[in-house]
């Protein structure tokens, strides 16, 4: 339980929800700081609601926490009312668990899961008390680390970091951590546990990559020194029904953004949607099985008290035995009235019997990503959905009781034109208009259909890696223009903003030298910058002008196929010229098999596990 601390209590008096900062939930792991070797501060940049929601911190504090000689303890970013009286009142960032300051610890680790976040990494290392640079940190201590998504592209904050984690982290995480015990034990010095952790598959570190770059501002080259590998590759987990899943997980105390059970039921995804980044970053595809599924989500009931289980993956619908595994949950949640949420499914495997299995334990509004409205760009993108799919899917819906659709779409993908835009409103007035025509629809209610247009932004390891961005004026063009083409009282329309959309493509696509406007940004006191409330778009555009650095050059510039980018010495298992190929099918309106159908040889494996070991076949 965290210690008593009368300036913290006087501060929590004053904030809005101190739940967020007081820790002491169920099944939070408390240890003596005494018998542990290696602290380890797992931090969220976000807030307690979004953090306590993830799986993957869920799944790393407990395998950690696993070790006796390890102590992993939370830590998220306190909001603005709780920031300020910190820093009123000289509280430095601490553990949820133990309540003593970050800079006692031995890791200081961050899960980079969005590019928006990245003030806050720094933030969170002021309010520490930490030096933000990792040249400023010489000690074999406060090593700041980072995985998740983002680090595919670390490079906007290559300066920060000691170490970043390539792909998954369950194993590796635990290698490092032991590499640096035996190298404090032994007296080692920072640069030599670094240069030996840059040894071990998955670690990159780097301070040991020197960067040129050409007079155009696009990189030369990246060479590697203290005998760190020239291409870093990513750590995977082969066989997901022996990696480690926690058999508890931490109840909040407050309400979340997903306050339930999260069984991770697949890695990876057979689709290959061309601007899905994980779909490609988290290949090769690897499901558990129904007796692993089965015994996690008993478990994790018993000792959490939760009546929700979410079968959580980035298409569970594409699990390959997934009416026998709803079946065989079925047995015994209908008993103890726990209920089952799927909350990625596809409109082309959707089933009248997936949906019965659904029906009877869980009724609500029913989500779908056809991504595009016309066919040509669901071809482009690679979608492999037909319209005919969509409206049989939502048919089923409608005679099963649905009457709430909600559709989420891109604008600003590539060859898009207007047309295609105005075809999603087109989608969802067709989507109305079967509801009405469908004889069997629910008696005495109407429909509601909900619109959803992300920004498409450009993403490292996907096919569209080399696509410039719409301008932000472009964008609201089209954001103006789908808006207004809505003739129906059902259909309701929303947008993510295109400044936001915009600052995204920059540091997804980024490079090194960004890290100084980060740093100014900081100095500027940016935090917060997914939150629309705490957003200040001008004062991004003053930080990128006082560092001489034109953001349009990493947002919205196409490339050329023989451009090296700020990612390409770290390697996700998928070839470059994979991605090429797939790059120039999308501008022939050309699809791609998925992976259960055909194997395109994508390089995934090399990994020797997943699907592609399992059901590959060979290209005619």
């Amino acid at each position: 339980m965290m210690r008593q601390n009368k300036k913290l209590e006087h501060a929590l008096q004053k904030v809005q929800k101190p739940g967020r900062y007081v820790g002491g939930e169920l099944n939070a792991v408390v240890k003596d700081p005494s018998q542990v070797d290696v602290r380890f501060a797992f931090c969220f940049p976000d807030t307690y609601e979004i953090g306590m929601s993830h799986l993957g911190i869920k799944i790393l504090y407990s395998a950690i926490n696993e070790v006796p000689s390890f102590w992993c303890e939370r830590v998220f970013a306190p909001w603005v009312d709780m920031e300020e009286e910190m820093r009123r009142e000289g509280i430095p960032l601490y553990g949820l668990e133990s309540g003593d300051p970050v800079n006692q610890f031995d890791f200081i680790g961050f899960t980079l899961q969005y590019e928006l976040s990245y003030t806050n990494v720094l933030n969170m290392l002021e309010l520490a008390g930490i030096p933000l640079r990792s040249a400023d940190r010489p000690d074999l201590f406060n090593i700041v680390v980072g995985g998740g998504p983002c680090a595919c592209n670390p490079e906007p904050l290559a300066d920060f970091f000691d170490i970043f984690f390539l792909g998954d982290g369950e194993e590796v995480d635990i290698e490092v951590m032991e590499l640096y015990r035996q190298c404090k034990k032994e007296g080692k010095s920072k640069t030599e546990f670094l240069e030996q952790a840059a040894q071990i598959e998955g670690v990159y570190v780097p301070a040991f990559y020197d960067v040129s770059y050409n007079e155009d501002g696009t990189v030369k080259e990246y060479v590697p020194t203290h005998g760190a590998p020239k291409t870093v590759k990513k750590r995977v987990i082969r066989n997901m029904n022996k990696a480690y899943y926690p058999k508890d997980f931490v109840v909040p105390l407050i309400d979340v953004v997903h306050n339930r059970i999260s069984e991770e039921v697949l890695r990876g995804c057979i689709r290959g949607c061309r601007f899905c980044q994980a779909g490609f970053l988290y290949r090769p595809y690897r499901e558990k099985n129904i007796d692993t599924i089965d015994r996690q989500c008993r478990d994790l009931c018993h000792s959490t008290g939760y009546d929700e289980i979410s079968l959580s993956s980035l298409s569970t619908s594409d699990y390959a035995r997934l009416n026998e595994l709803i079946d065989t949950l079925h047995q015994w949640t209908e008993g103890e009235k726990v209920s089952l949420s799927l909350p990625s499914l596809r409109v082309d495997n959707f089933s009248p019997e997936l949906m019965e299995r659904i029906n009877s334990v869980r009724k609500s509004g029913l989500t779908f990503a056809p991504e595009a409205g016309s066919q040509r760009m669901r071809d482009v993108i690679n979608k492999n959905v037909t319209e005919e799919e969509l409206m049989r899917t939502v048919n089923v819906a409608f005679t099963e009781g649905w009457t709430r659709i909600k559709l989420y779409f891109m604008i600003g993908l590539p060859t898009e034109t207007m047309e295609d835009v105005l075809a999603i409103d087109e989608l969802g007035q067709k989507v109305v208009d079967a509801f009405y025509q469908n004889k069997e629809k629910p008696k005495g209610k109407g429909v509601e259909v909900s619109l959803s247009a992300a920004a498409f932004v450009p993403k490292p390891f996907t096919p569209f890696q080399w696509f410039g961005q719409d301008t932000m004026e472009t964008l609201q063009e089209k954001q103006y223009a789908l808006k207004g083409g809505v003739h129906s009282r059902k259909i309701s329309v929303s947008y993510h903003g295109a400044q936001t959309s915009f600052l995204e493509a920059v540091f997804a696509r980024g490079d090194r030298r960004l890290c100084a406007v980060m740093e100014k940004a900081r100095e500027f006191g940016l935090r917060f910058d997914g939150w629309d409330d705490c957003f200040h778009f001008d004062k991004w555009m003053e930080a990128f002008e006082a560092c001489g650095l034109d953001p349009a050059f990493y947002a919205n510039r196409h490339r050329e196929f023989d451009e090296v980018f700020p990612w390409d010495h770290l390697d996700y298992g998928v070839k470059k010229e994979f991605f090429i190929e797939e790059c120039k099918r999308a501008y022939q309106n050309l699809t791609t098999p998925n992976c259960r159908e055909q194997c395109s040889h994508c390089g995934a494996a090399c990994y020797g596990g997943g699907i592609c070991v399992e059901k590959r076949t060979s290209v005619v």
